[in-house]
């Protein structure tokens, strides 16, 4: 079974020292336009309160500086911004102990919300034993060859993990709440929380069809289905209706036959699930019978996720004299760097909960089994 391993004992304090996330942009720069392109380095603050500093700084307004995406408060971050080139000489003169500016370029365009190709990081992982170095080791190999699954991390959950419990409130009309950006958050971490038990399912699907072809036949799946999922290399098993997408990204297209399977274990195209919600391309098939238990009716646009990402691991060392394991990859944007982290810690097992949205997991009734007429006489 995939990640599911025995717990890895390892330190990660999320700060400078040991956490540097560097954003790498979707395109190249043109050298030339009206928009001054910067590389800004911060620590100990997040995206919104540095430009609100360098706003505050240089005088140019916060609605015409251009940036791809959020970054951590905690740790070292380097991201890309875009001011009228006219701010240029302010730029240069600007100082502050917890904001530099690293490098400059031109540009015609002004940047916007994604309009990334992705982030690459860099952990530094204490008071690792040289048993649990070779543990990494190896599932890193794992990490390289197969992938592993795009759930959305911890943070995105609020501090205590249970904000997406407010949005499920606000849709079923349990709560109301005024300020508009809040409530579109709020709904926001409840489709993310949807997406992540959808996924946790697939996975314990996946494992359940390791299970001999007798066995499963036993258990009501079909011939041609269990044909299908065992022709299959990779350990996530695909199923008839996935919605697939070029990787990393691309247009979405229907699973139609036996190359899918294969182009995604080369890792060329990649599953997706579903952000629920008004016009969101829905699965088909065996896939919807997964997913229709994870789309519920929400008042606001949906979209769909790669549910399977294939992190590039840059570079691992192991300092045995300082216990420390040094780690570098690169992540598609949208991905989470304290995924690979938990999933590397706790494998599979450290995403389950208890308060499960779904109504019909694996562990109580088996998805789109067919069922026997038949009843045995007493």
């Amino acid at each position: 079974m995939l990640y599911y391993h025995t717990g890895i004992n390892f330190h990660f304090n999320k700060n400078s020292k040991n956490f540097v996330v560097e954003e790498i942009p979707l395109y190249p720069f043109a050298h030339t336009g009206q928009w001054l392109m910067l590389k800004v380095r911060k620590k100990g603050l997040s995206t919104p309160e540095m430009l609100k500093i360098l706003s505050s700084a240089t005088g140019v307004k916060l609605k015409d500086i251009g940036y791809a995406g959020l970054k951590d408060k905690e740790g070292l971050t380097l991201q890309w911004i875009s001011v009228p080139r006219e701010y240029r000489e302010k730029f240069r003169t600007f100082s502050h102990p917890q904001i530099k500016i690293v490098e400059e370029d031109l540009h015609r365009n002004k940047l916007k919300i994604g309009h990334l190709k992705g982030n690459r990081f860099f952990v530094r992982l204490k008071k690792v034993l040289p048993s649990d170095a070779k543990k990494l080791n190896l599932l890193l190999k794992e990490v390289k060859k197969f992938g592993i699954p795009n759930f959305f991390g911890e943070q995105r959950f609020g501090k205590f993990g249970d904000n997406w419990k407010e949005g499920k409130e606000i849709v079923e009309g349990r709560k109301k709440v005024r300020d508009r950006r809040l409530r579109k958050f709020l709904i926001n971490a409840y489709q993310s929380k949807l997406f992540n038990d959808w996924l946790l399912e697939r996975i314990k699907l996946s494992n359940l069809f390791e299970l001999s072809p007798r066995e499963l036949e036993k258990l009501g799946y079909s011939p041609d289905l269990i044909k299908f999922v065992k022709s299959q290399s990779h350990p996530f098993k695909l199923l008839p209706g996935e919605v697939m997408v070029h990787y990393p990204f691309g247009k979405f297209f229907l699973l139609e036959g036996e190359e899918e399977p294969e182009r995604f274990a080369k890792q060329e195209i990649t599953f997706t699930g579903a952000l629920p919600g008004r016009k969101v391309k829905r699965s088909e098939k065996e896939a919807w019978e997964i997913e229709k238990n994870y789309f519920p009716d929400l008042p606001t646009d949906g979209d769909r996720r790669a549910g399977w990402i294939f992190p590039e691991i840059l570079e691992k060392e192991y300092l045995k004299d300082y216990a420390q394991y040094n780690l570098s990859f690169f992540l598609p944007k949208g991905s989470y760097a304290t995924t690979l982290l938990k999933l590397l810690k706790e494998g599979v097992t450290g995403f389950e909960e208890k308060n499960s949205l779904s109504k019909n997991s694996p562990s109580n009734q088996l998805p789109f089994a067919k069922k026997s007429s038949s009843k045995k006489e007493e």
